[in-house]
């Protein structure tokens, strides 16, 4: 019910891969052993980031761009010029990029995928196309036009790509343009049906799409970005499209990047899962946003399923830099909280230098056994039914919301389980009750922690349950249900 992601940076993942194995790696040659580690992790998907051809204007913009040089050395402290790729989200055409295998390689690795019970996803975005696509200039159409007038106004805003035509740059509406990309116009139906065809050619090399800024592409926020220049947008596009794509591909996964509380709108449009970024914001603020998190986990329980929490992504910080002497704590919350998990590549192992998407290089860094240990076990835990099926209610603990502790139990008819976590740099002794705990004993109940402990900081006595916890330390108890059974 909710799938376990792994996240790969594609490009820089083949490259590590070919150094550690001395020989070149591509998706059709990819060893054995790590085929094993996503068995064993007990991954539901891979989802394969940057396998699409790459654009060759948005290398030369990365390349070019003096801030994004600064984050470039900030990673790697000195670049190389063949450190530096395109973007994997300034796509030309959804044509595999040949250095990595291309097609045939893609589909040799999705076999093997098959074989181990894992699906594959891949990328879709929607709200812009490179520079370099293949539409232009055979169809300008498709994109949103800008008059010399409003170039002249703001000709930081779009690309010359006839003389005398402009093109708007791919844009969020909060953040500077996107200069190696172009606004597609979906005012226009043919854009629509390009763009569905996109999918359909995606969703037969694949298994999901994650799909980059959903919500860029609603009608609502398409017309009060773009509206002016296009003329209005008449139909949403995501209910054809996943309609489409369903028709033919029953059980394909849609999952959007949301933000600016748009998922609930982008799941009634048929999105599977939505990105949940409160939950990331709440759990990695620092100190954590207690409160609100407590108020976002108590949301609507059709609403919450269907989401997909993570602690980072390409996009965001390290969770290892982010959340600080929080952090197994946090992978702990993550884990046993319902919805979608999005793990990211090296997250398990603690490392804390975010890569840019348009290096391929990665700087070397430490890794952390203690650290995947629990996470392996965290991903066993989360097969369990209780966290597979089971609904979610907050714990009332006797500690003040200022004690950055907090609780919560999730639960079948039959089965409970109570995930208790300090995010406070002191210890503290919790104490909780709840009817599920009535008739336990301690060889009723299973503990698993972020630190190496047993039983003993548990003190049960009828429905009432104490717990010592030291700072920033996780737990979840698991009631066998035998017992359970009984009480």
């Amino acid at each position: 019910m909710f799938p376990l992601v792994y996240e790969i940076n594609t490009r820089v993942w083949l490259k590590n891969l070919t150094k550690k194995y001395g020989t070149e790696v591509t998706l059709g040659f990819v060893p054995d052993e790590e085929f094993l580690f996503f068995t064993e992790c007990g991954f539901d998907y891979v989802w394969l980031m940057g396998v699409w051809q790459p654009s060759r204007y948005s290398k030369a913009i990365a390349t070019a761009h003096p801030c994004l040089r600064t984050t470039f050395l900030q990673h790697l402290g000195s670049v190389d010029p063949d450190d530096i790729v395109s973007s994997p989200y300034s796509i030309p055409s959804y044509t595999v990029n040949r250095d990595l295998g291309g097609e045939d390689e893609l589909r040799m690795f999705r076999e093997r995928l098959k074989q181990a019970g894992i699906k594959l996803m891949l990328d879709f975005v929607p709200n812009h196309l490179a520079l370099d696509n293949e539409w232009l200039p055979g169809h300008p159409e498709y994109f949103i036009p800008v008059s010399c007038d409003e170039q002249c106004h703001d000709p930081e805003s779009c690309f010359e790509y006839a003389e005398g035509k402009y093109l708007a740059y791919g844009k969020d509406p909060y953040f500077p343009a996107w200069t190696d990309t172009l606004q597609l116009n979906y005012a226009n139906p043919g854009t629509h049906e390009m763009m569905i065809d996109n999918l359909l050619t995606i969703s037969s090399q694949c298994d999901a799409v994650r799909c980059d800024v959903a919500m860029l592409v609603l009608k609502s926020v398409f017309n009060t970005t773009w509206s002016n220049l296009s003329g209005p947008m008449h139909d949403e596009f995501w209910t054809k499209a996943i309609r489409v794509v369903k028709e033919c591909h029953p059980g394909f996964l849609f999952i959007a990047e949301s933000y600016w509380n748009k998922e609930w709108e982008l799941q009634q449009l048929g999105f599977d899962f939505t990105y949940d970024k409160p939950f990331y914001d709440y759990i990695t603020h620092v100190p954590a946003n207690i409160e609100k998190l407590m108020g976002h986990m108590q949301a609507q329980w059709h609403y919450q399923k269907h989401l997909c929490r993570f602690l980072e992504n390409h996009d965001e910080p390290r969770a290892a830099a982010k959340t600080g002497l929080n952090n197994s704590a946090a992978a702990l919350v993550l884990m046993t909280s319902p919805g979608m998990h999005l793990i990211h590549q090296d997250q398990m192992d603690g490392y804390k230098k975010k890569i840019p998407v348009q290096l391929i290089r990665q700087a070397e860094e430490t890794d952390h056994p203690e650290l995947a240990g629990l996470y392996r076990s965290l991903f066993m835990l989360q097969k369990q039914r209780v966290f597979q099926e089971g609904h979610i209610e907050w714990l009332h603990l006797n500690a003040p919301s200022s004690s950055h502790c907090f609780g919560y139990h999730r639960f079948t008819e039959k089965e409970h389980a109570f995930v208790i976590a300090n995010f406070s740099v002191t210890g503290i002794e919790i104490a909780f009750s709840h009817p599920a705990l009535l008739l336990l004993s301690h060889e009723d109940i299973d503990m698993l922690s972020t630190m190496e402990r047993d039983k003993t900081s548990i003190h049960m006595a009828g429905e009432t349950m104490q717990v010592r916890l030291a700072p920033h330390e996780g737990i979840v108890i698991t009631c066998r249900t035998e017992s359970t059974h009984q009480s």
